[in-house]
């Protein structure tokens, strides 16, 4: 599937393991997104990753952990 910048959205299929988009989307259960292109969507789980990350960081800075 290719970015062919027709202003649609795309979504990352933790179901199918694909980038879809706006015409072939599965239900809402099934997708991260949606995502401004192909790429964004197909690096979704790197970007859940890294907020995770992110996030589990401050949470342990606000617990006082790491001192």
């Amino acid at each position: 599937m290719s970015d062919d910048g027709s202003g649609g959205h795309y979504y990352w299929c933790t179901r199918h393991h694909r980038v879809e988009t706006d015409a072939d989307v599965c239900p809402a259960r099934h997708v991260l997104g949606p995502y401004a292109s192909a790429a964004d969507a197909d690096n979704a789980l790197q970007t859940v990753r890294e907020r995770n990350d992110a996030w589990d960081a401050e949470d342990a800075r606000w617990a006082g952990e790491g001192r």
